[in-house]
């Protein structure tokens, strides 16, 4: 029987389907262990062999701690609600439902091929009624909660309304709006219940009021910052503008301070933990503000009368520095930013704001070395010193930052340092020890000079003075602030969860329980409407609560159904709850989470929120959704080019591109010499010459004295990597890819191949690079595809995808397969005629060695996650068997069980193949024993000062000193040495001999 991967493969991942050999129980005497991938947007394109990376390491894992006797929950499922089925309905009028569908049997049948682990009875699929009628449960949840800082965790609305009820909000120690005023009890029972609704809003966790969005024109909707790039939208490339509106969102600052302790509790690479700081952004600091100088009025030419009396209210984490303030600067977003622009500045005002609303939070805050900015002709008097600061607007203050305003000490921070030298202002020195002529002096020490009542203290000292002076003159009140902002949640799409909300009288209401699903409508079109409206209100007319109140229109955002989908993994199927309490206790934490690092921000938050906000409601037992996570690296597109010559003629009728162009392609080394002029006079007179004849060729009219070569020159054009081995062109199947090649000439210099030139980039269709998993699974198997993602490198690092090295993953497998089947005695010679061959008898010690130092070996990497380590100790364990022609039970038996998590479907048939009935991932996980790990013997190299002369094999157990006396008896040392007495004998156990003579 030879190794037939296609026959196998295929009959093991049946076997696997029809007996749900890797269901999961819900509950029962094994240990749990929950292993879980970020589950996929199914996308048109399927997979390609980057996305499976993670999941097969994943596998991998699942798999051991089957064998290892965990009771083990591996679920996949797709994040099947997004753009980009949207945008092809709108192209096509196909309804996204449908293009889903058959992107998610695309999916299905690819990841099925590389022989997942997964429990497919859990399957979710955001976009299915079933699941996100539990997603709009939670929103309603949220929805009917406020943040009680107080308790430190969130309680039902009802909780506050009774406190309303009792005692007004002058005792409320709530998150929530800044501008909410106070209130009694008796003013409560009195407000309309529209006023009501409004107060109340400004407490709920899940919101409606207006924030600053990314707004997509083209697209019609909100975008989330990682749905944009360069200031435009990932999906199309469309400009993206900062637009103030009303829309849904999520009171997660709330969560800030748990969201940052939480970190420290988790096994998360500490570069991810680092990002979620960072996004987080706890400073502490001062509100400070500063008094709007209004020195004439509006008509004549100055500021307006509208901002008499008013302040500009700052955040600084630097009160020490707060002489040193030498203009105010302004987001461009800001709400005072029209009333304080005089007339003559008001264009280049205008002009600057429009311009800044073009670039996305993200982009302004990377873009540092850029520095734009306009002055608005109006100041602010200093709190301290009564003197007049200018104020400024520059992009690079955020309006969702802290007030949206900075004072700008330009001396101590280095944003303010490059504005003011830009724009010409003042740097005042505040704190001793830097050279300003240089840089900003950020550092947080140091005595403070030019500062009055500060002046001689630490920078520390000079911080805490400072906030207690600003509280006593009434300027402001010492505080922590956060860089992150409450999460935007409506987005104004067709396909997405809809928000189950309807409007009474201009009030939202959430809908009962018994009222979910709020299933998407039919709709004529997926494009907004007319007046701007999103998609849904194409169905407003037939689509009503109760047949008369509107539904909110806009959808959920893409992060909605993610942010909890590990929990109905647990649960799949009930109807009647998100997950009952008892699954929800039992499978608990996530214990393993693999997924990309791009979700930092992302993601990774908006599910450790929503945990936290379920475990306060008391729905689940924990807060945190993963214990370890790991961020796999990215493989990257390895893209081969091909370099067309194109060479320049004088003939006449080149101008009117009527003439025929020889197509000609040039090997890697000539393009490189043509770029460089560094062509031989022989390599050029043939390309001359051929280029001349081709021509003519195709140009028949041309009379020779006309053609006129003049010169030529070579580009790179991408060529499809799958005619491409090792670097090697397929010179016929290129020529067969369009008709335009199918008469090209190669230039291949002194070799017969045709050598393309290569490069590292992102594995995409457009750069012809993508390979699926389906081309490998189908010329080498699956199980090769999934040694091979391991073998080519770290799990957590970025590597570029060469399939120069898979024939000797595939060539291992093969090796495999001798050490079980043996030619037939008798077979006729190359015939291939083989039969299992194994034997019961006892191994060797050497054999035994071999296989335990395998066993320990991958025990050890699987637990540490150094999967590509593995692949190699595989390696070296079946040369040794090879070589001491091992066909032991006692020795392949155990081995088919450490290498099943990674080679799934060879070590089954194998396994089937010894006699055994049950899969053999119902297998125990062998133990190692070190026993046999000892060496008997030890080969000491024996030198004579300093040089090997020969070596000796010696019992492992020997002292140094009978090892000396067995060296010294030696025939071959009494030889070289030669009557002489050494002077010295070093002896270094299990190492080496070495004599000084």
């Amino acid at each position: 029987m030879e190794y037939n991967f296609k026959e196998i493969e295929s009959n093991w991942q049946k076997y696997w389907a029809t007996n749900k050999t890797f269901a999961a129980k819900n509950g029962g005497d094994k240990p749990k262990y929950y292993v879980l991938d970020m589950f996929p947007y199914p996308s048109g394109a399927g997979l390609h062999v980057g996305h499976p990376l993670g999941y097969i390491a994943s596998d991998i894992v699942a798999r051991y701690k089957r064998h290892k006797g965990f009771n083990v929950l591996h679920p996949m499922g797709y994040d099947s609600f997004g753009l980009p089925a949207e945008q092809y309905a709108i192209q096509t009028g196909q309804h996204p439902k449908i293009t889903t569908e058959q992107n998610i049997a695309r999916y299905r049948e690819q990841l099925d091929k590389i022989g997942f682990s997964f429990d497919w009875d859990r399957e979710v699929r955001t976009s299915n009624p079933d699941y996100y009628k539990w997603t709009q449960w939670i929103f309603i949840q949220i929805f009917n909660s406020w943040y009680n800082n107080s308790s430190n965790k969130a309680e039902n609305i009802s909780t506050l309304i009774a406190e309303f009820e009792a005692n007004g909000n002058t005792k409320v120690n709530a998150v929530c709006d800044e501008d909410v005023k106070q209130f009694t009890a008796t003013e409560w029972k009195a407000f309309s219940e529209k006023e009501q609704s409004d107060i109340l809003m400004a407490y709920r966790i899940a919101y409606l009021g207006e924030a600053y969005v990314n707004w997509c024109p083209q697209l019609g909707t909100v975008l989330a910052n990682d749905e944009i790039k360069d200031g435009v939208s990932e999906r199309g490339g469309y400009p993206v503008e900062r637009k103030l509106m009303k829309q849904w969102s999520m009171r997660i600052t709330g969560y800030a301070q748990r969201l940052l302790d939480g970190l420290d509790s988790l096994d998360w690479t500490e570069s991810l933990k680092e990002a979620q700081r960072n996004w987080i952004g706890r400073s502490e600091g001062t509100s400070l503000r500063f008094k709007i100088d209004v020195t004439s009025s509006a008509d004549e030419g100055g500021v307006s009368r509208s901002v008499n009396d008013k302040f500009i209210e700052v955040f600084t984490t630097r009160p020490d520095t707060v002489f040193g303030v030498s203009f105010v600067t302004l987001a461009p977003e800001h709400e005072l930013v029209t009333s304080l622009t005089t007339a003559e500045n008001k264009a280049a005002v205008e002009a600057y704001v429009t311009q800044a609303k073009n670039r996305s939070e993200r982009e302004r805050q990377a873009d540092v070395n850029k520095i734009t900015g306009v002055f608005t002709g109006s100041y602010v008097i200093h709190p301290f010193t009564g003197k007049q600061v200018p104020i400024w607007i520059g992009d690079y203050v955020l309006a969702g930052y802290g007030t949206g305003a900075v004072m700008a000490v330009p001396a101590n921070d280095s944003r303010d340092y490059g504005f003011a030298k830009h724009f010409g202002l003042p740097i005042l020195e505040v704190v001793a020890g830097g050279d300003l002529e240089k840089e900003s002096y950020d550092a947080k020490e140091g005595k403070i000079i030019n500062s009055d009542f500060l002046n001689g203290l630490d920078v520390k000292d000079a911080m805490k003075k400072a906030i207690a002076e600003i509280e006593k003159q009434g300027l402001g009140k010492g505080k922590i602030n956060y860089r992150l902002r409450d999460a935007v949640f409506g987005r104004q799409r067709y396909w997405g969860e809809p928000i189950p909300v309807y409007y009474k009288n201009d009030i939202p209401y959430a809908l009962n329980e018994n009222e979910l699903p709020l299933v998407l409508p039919e709709v004529d079109k997926y494009l907004p409407t007319e007046d701007g409206e999103p998609p849904l209100a194409r169905a407003a007319a037939n689509w009503k609560h109760e047949g008369k109140y509107d539904y909110e229109h806009s959808t959920m955002p893409g992060w909605a159904g993610s942010s909890w989908y590990f929990l109905r993994y647990m649960d799949a199927g009930n109807s009647t709850q998100m997950v009952s309490k008892q699954l929800a206790d039992y499978w608990q934490q996530v214990d393993l989470y693999i997924g990309g690092s791009e979700h930092a921000t992302g993601h990774l938050l908006y599910v450790r929120f929503w945990t936290k906000f379920l475990k306060d409601l008391g729905y689940i037992a924990i807060d945190e959704p993963a214990k370890k996570l790991i961020n796999q690296g990215m493989i990257q597109g390895r893209s081969n080019f091909v370099y067309r010559l194109s060479p320049l003629f004088r003939y006449s009728e080149l101008e009117t591109n009527k003439v025929n162009l020889p197509v000609m392609f040039v090997t890697k080394s000539l393009h490189d010499k043509i770029n460089t002029n560094s062509l031989s006079d022989f390599e050029k007179n043939n390309i001359k010459e051929q280029s001349i004849i081709n021509f003519k060729l195709l140009n028949p009219s041309a009379k020779e004295e006309e053609i006129g070569f003049l010169n030529f020159k070579s580009h790179a054009l991408h060529v499809d990597v799958n005619i491409v081995q090792n670097d090697v062109l397929n010179q016929a199947a290129f020529m067969a890819s369009r008709d335009e090649y199918k008469h090209a000439i190669f230039f291949t210099g002194e070799i017969e191949d045709y050598i393309c030139g290569h490069e590292v980039e992102k594995m995409s269709k457009s750069k012809y690079n993508v390979v699926t998993p389906d081309d490998i699974a189908e010329k080498f198997g699956s199980d090769t595809l999934r040694l091979y993602e391991m073998f080519l490198g770290p799990l957590e690092q970025s590597k570029p995808w060469n399939t120069n090295g898979i024939t000797g993953v595939h060539g291992f497998l093969k090796k495999l397969w001798r050490l079980f089947y043996s030619p037939l005695q008798g077979g006729a010679q190359g015939a291939g005629d083989v039969a299992l061959n194994i034997s019961n008898d006892e191994p060797t010690k050497a054999e035994l060695k071999t296989l335990h130092k395998t066993i320990k070996k991958i025990a050890e990497d699987i637990e540490r996650f150094s999967f590509n380590t593995s692949i190699s100790n595989f390696m070296i364990c079946v040369n040794e068997l090879t070589d001491a022609k091992c066909n032991k039970r006692a020795i392949l038996e155990p081995l088919l069980i450490c290498l099943s998590p990674y080679a799934p479907h060879i070590t089954e048939e194998l396994w089937k193949q010894l006699g055994h009935n049950e899969s053999i991932s119902t297998a125990p996980f062998p133990i190692h024993n070190e026993e046999y790990l000892v060496d008997d013997s030890v080969n000491y190299p024996v030198s004579f000062n300093g040089k090997v002369k020969f070596t000796l094999e010696l019992a492992a157990t020997l002292t140094p000193q009978e090892v000396e006396a067995i060296v010294r008896a030696n025939e071959q040392t009494i030889k070289f040495l030669d009557g002489k007495e050494p002077k010295k004998v070093i002896v270094v156990p299990k190492k080496i001999v070495n004599m000084v003579v």
